[in-house]
């Protein structure tokens, strides 16, 4: 503690300093935050509108409040510091200061929400957009999608779970630490129509449709929902937050968390987005607001048309027209923008068999549960062809294959078995060099085994062979990110383990993970048979394992030396560039930020 007084009387006298820009570590929480404060002088200030009070100890958590990084707030503690002369940190006017700060700067974030007249609108995209363009503008901003159902999930900093779209639109947002706030309620399907809920990003429980909507929606889920609203709120200058699926769901009108239900709770104005590409853009704009709810349909303060190929000029009849009949602004004609950006689910490959047509052919197996198939991407970037396999036949001219994640790896392993995938897989054996990631790793192992919560039943399953390991899919290590080296050929390499599974063996290792007090390897490696092994989601993010993979796929191939998150940045802000280009930002600013500093 006298360390970090020492540090405040320093601050004290240097004075306001403004953003830091010269700093290793800016920004640590938000774009252009003011750094005058690095040491709270305020600490503990047991406010419960910006902290918490955590453990049996006690200790005041404010590790996501962004408070004392506004200018504003700085610029006026930091006079009245040098007004009052204040030079000890347990000066008690600190109170009064802290107080009248609050008092004439803190008030709850404003809420933006998206909303879509069918699922594939655009909404994630337009939602990261206006992430990039509010801190673009000085602001403090966050995403939240309040329900989300995707298999494609990231560990945030503490190790929860959140959907991988809302983790990019936090990028986007420039949040360096994400909060599993952004993504409160998590479903994952894992067969027979039934599904994983995560709250807050760790497991909570599995449920039908019925009992989602009967059971869980009315009590926890709509208190997990109302939680992170306000959690947010009181963290950022402004909230976007992205709905699912259509707000008119009149089926489930009542029930839904994540559309208008979410905005009402939120206070939220909102944005209609139309997919051109469907056609009958018009209808969908009418129909979606004529099915709303009178106070619902007011939330509704513009349309914005998106993905529109050609000559934008045409639409300004329709818009017209339309202006007529709901009396509601356009705020836009966004064009097609080609971006590279990780789809959020499944339905980008649906009905695409290969991805690239680069010289190196890398085989996919589409598992029925296929999940956190995202890893793939940065091989997109490479001079390959993604081929996902569904019978062996897919696999013929393989230089790799990969077995990626899976929600279900028993259901999986059966299917695999019953295509004739596994024999196509044994003959490659030496020949190309076969990854298997999470589920797909642990099915390359000896044994699978499976119990019941009750421990009443067991369930074991001979694995594929490959790799002299057990995997216990009832023992989870929990979620966490991690930090690894490449042990056959050196070089960094970073991911995400979700801790579905526990695996033990005694194969060469591919991975060793720095720890705070310890290392550890981890996953499989078989130089002779080019067998790989991990259950590390992301390790082609970094070119590390990209580059030592794929030399196994081609020896004369030389990869990209190119980190991924930089080509997602990139992407970013094209996509942001195209939206302001393209929409009213007078009309956007009147709309949705009026009475904001």
């Amino acid at each position: 503690m006298k360390c970090i007084k020492n540090k405040v009387i320093e601050e004290f006298e240097k004075g306001w300093l403004g953003p830091n820009k010269s700093c290793e570590f800016y920004p640590c929480h938000h774009h252009g935050q003011d750094c005058t404060y690095c040491f709270c002088p305020f600490y503990p200030c047991n406010d419960d509108d910006l902290g918490r009070s955590i453990g049996e100890k006690k200790i005041w958590d404010c590790s996501y409040c962004l408070f004392i990084h506004k200018k504003e707030v700085c610029r006026f503690v930091s006079a009245e510091v040098k007004r009052l002369a204040i030079t000890d940190p347990d000066d008690k006017r600190l109170c009064k200061i802290f107080e009248e700060a609050k008092k004439r700067f803190y008030r709850p974030g404003r809420s933006i929400m998206v909303v879509g007249a069918t699922s594939d609108a655009g909404k994630s995209l337009t939602a990261m957009a206006l992430c990039r363009v509010i801190s673009d503008m000085g602001y403090s901003v966050s995403p939240l999608k309040t329900q989300n159902m995707s298999l494609n999930a990231v560990v945030t900093p503490d190790g929860c779970e959140i959907a991988m779209i809302q983790d990019l639109q936090s990028k986007a947002a420039r949040i360096t630490r994400v909060s599993s706030h952004v993504n409160p309620l998590l479903v994952k399907p894992i067969g027979d129509m039934r599904s994983q809920v995560l709250v807050h990003g760790k497991p909570f429980g599995e449920y039908d449709v019925t009992q989602y909507y009967d059971e869980f929606i009315p009590g926890p889920g709509r208190k997990a929902v109302e939680e992170s609203i306000r959690y947010l709120r009181r963290s950022y200058d402004y909230l976007v937050m992205e709905g699912a699926g259509s707000p008119a769901e009149i089926n489930i009108y009542d029930k839904d968390l994540a559309n208008m239900r979410a905005a009402e709770m939120a206070d939220a104005d909102c944005i209609l987005v139309i997919n051109t590409e469907w056609g009958g853009s018009f209808a969908y704009a009418v129909g979606t607001v004529e099915l709303l709810e009178p106070e619902d349909r007011r939330r509704i303060k513009a349309i914005l048309f998106n993905n529109l190929s050609g000559d934008t000029s045409g639409f300004k009849e329709g818009i017209a027209a339309m202006g007529k009949i709901l009396d509601i602004p356009v705020l836009g004609v966004v064009p097609h923008i080609s971006i590279s950006l990780p789809s959020e689910d499944s339905t980008f490959f649906r009905d695409t068999a290969t991805i690239g047509s680069g010289r190196i052919k890398i085989s996919v197996i589409k598992f029925p549960k296929i999940s956190n198939f995202n890893d793939i991407d940065p091989l997109y970037l490479e001079d390959t062809s993604v081929v996902f396999a569904e019978r062996p036949e897919d696999l013929d001219g393989s230089d790799a294959v990969i077995l990626p994640g899976t929600k279900n790896v028993m259901a999986d392993l059966s299917w695999l078995r019953s295509s004739g995938i596994e024999d196509k897989l044994r003959s490659f054996l030496g020949k190309i060099p076969i990854l298997g990631i999470d589920g797909g790793y642990q099915m390359m192992g000896d044994r699978l085994i499976d119990k019941t919560a009750n421990c009443e039943t067991l369930t074991e399953m001979n694995g594929l062979g490959l790799f002299n390991i057990i995997t216990g899919l009832d023992r989870c290590e929990g979620a966490k990110r991690v930090n690894c080296e490449l042990l056959p050929a050196g070089g960094d390499v970073r991911g995400y383990k979700t801790g579905a599974g526990m695996v033990s063996g005694n194969d060469e290792p591919l991975f060793r993970i720095a720890g705070w007090r310890c290392v550890q390897d981890e996953g499989s490696f078989d130089k002779e048979r080019k067998l790989f092994g991990t259950c590390i989601h992301g390790l082609f993010d970094a070119p590390a394992f990209r580059k030592y993979f794929l030399s196994y796929a081609d020896p004369s191939y030389v990869a990209s030396d190119k980190d991924f998150s930089d080509h997602i940045e990139e992407n970013i802000e094209k996509l942001a560039d195209s939206f302001r280009s393209s929409i009213d930002m007078e009309l956007f600013k009147i709309s949705f930020m009026e009475g904001r500093p």
